[in-house]
């Protein structure tokens, strides 16, 4: 076989057939293909073949150090891209981490939480978020989404980190890293899909499983509650208050969790959150902040959450629960261990003593 043809092939079965997590976190082609979108699921809302990619900047970029832009990736159908504009800081020694996003009402489109993506993509993440690109800002009317499409972000960034969308995305993506979330109906997709052995983290925004399914809307996923035993990792429930209509099935949730570490985090505001407010408002400070000590490994950034006077207490509005697993983690902390050679190791350290390695950190404090 050719070494065009080998390629070629590599990438087909990269894009059409999801591997194994274990297998797939250890696959990396050392060679960018280029130009095969045609690779991917097109779809009738897709644009021409060929046609330039759309793209807005949205309040500036962001306030993260990094400008955000969202864009869309020509054959990435009914996906819409949250990304910093310029990739070239980014690279196999400083990966993006990805943030899987499901909208409120299942739209597909996800212009309602717009300015919160972008806001945590100017802080280096990648956002995939199911639904067409908004050209504008109006309201999106039309199909819903399907929990499907939160799979094929997840194997698109396999596929993107292995070349398969060109060199932009190629090599800079933590596919180690990813945190699948929603909002409302997106909640609910996303915990249609936390099972994934693929997903490191789980945020849940404003939802939450109901105990009658018959009364969710038509057409919403709609699983039960003994799906929550297939959490495999941490999970955070950003939440309105008791003015937000999920806010029992949300809680009732978090309640019924005691097998991964699990987070509660409620501001009275409402079903609607802050995302509609500059840069998301305060969801998308707290969504970004649990992000950072998830998938980047900040132990700055777990003092929010972690320890009787963590910043999120002391957030005006904000109140916090832990489950039992999320409350044992009395601090984070970097130590010489021996058996790394060299480096500094981070540690999760439980209140009855024991720690649990987490990574070598880098010479900027961050999980590597």
């Amino acid at each position: 076989m050719s070494q065009n043809l080998s390629r070629w092939y590599n990438v087909i079965m990269k894009t059409t057939v999801p591997l194994a997590a274990s297998v797939a976190l250890s696959v990396s082609f050392s060679v960018c293909a280029r130009d095969i979108s045609p690779l991917f699921r097109p779809a009738a809302d897709e644009r021409p073949y060929g046609a330039a990619p759309r793209s807005r900047v949205l309040e500036d970029g962001g306030t993260g150090p990094y400008k955000a832009v969202m864009t869309e990736v020509p054959g990435f159908a009914e996906h819409t891209v949250f990304r910093p504009a310029d990739m070239s800081p980014f690279n196999p020694d400083k990966p993006l981490p990805v943030l899987v996003w499901g909208n409120g009402a299942c739209a597909n489109s996800p212009i309602e939480h717009a300015k919160f993506l972008n806001e945590i993509a100017s802080h280096g993440y990648l956002v995939l978020a199911t639904g067409i690109f908004p050209e504008t800002d109006e309201p999106y009317r039309g199909p819903m989404s399907r929990p499907e499409q939160q799979i094929e972000s997840i194997n698109w960034a396999f596929a993107a980190q292995d070349g398969a969308a060109g060199d932009e995305y190629c090599g800079r993506i933590d596919v180690k890293k990813i945190c699948i979330a929603g909002m409302s109906c997106g909640g609910l997709q996303a915990l249609h899909n936390c099972a994934d052995p693929r997903v490191t983290a789980v945020m849940i925004c404003n939802s939450g499983l109901f105990s009658d399914p018959s009364k969710a809307m038509p057409n919403m996923p709609m699983p039960r509650k003994e799906k929550l035993k297939e959490l495999h990792s941490p999970v955070i429930y950003i939440l309105g208050g008791e003015p937000d209509i999920a806010y029992g099935n949300g809680m009732d949730d978090f309640h019924r969790i005691n097998h991964v570490p699990a987070i509660a985090a409620n501001l009275p505001v409402g079903h609607g959150g802050t995302y509609g407010q500059p840069h998301g408002g305060e969801f998308a400070v707290v969504a970004r902040t649990w992000l950072d000590w998830q998938l980047k490994g900040d132990a700055g950034a777990a003092k929010m959450f972690v320890g009787k006077d963590c910043g999120l207490a002391r957030r005006p509005g904000w109140t916090i629960e832990r489950n039992a697993l999320a409350e044992n983690v009395v601090e984070i902390k970097a130590e010489q261990l021996p058996v790394f050679s060299h480096g500094a190791c981070v540690l999760k350290r439980f209140r009855n003593g024991a720690y649990e390695i987490m990574g070598a950190m880098n010479s900027k404090g961050a999980l590597q």
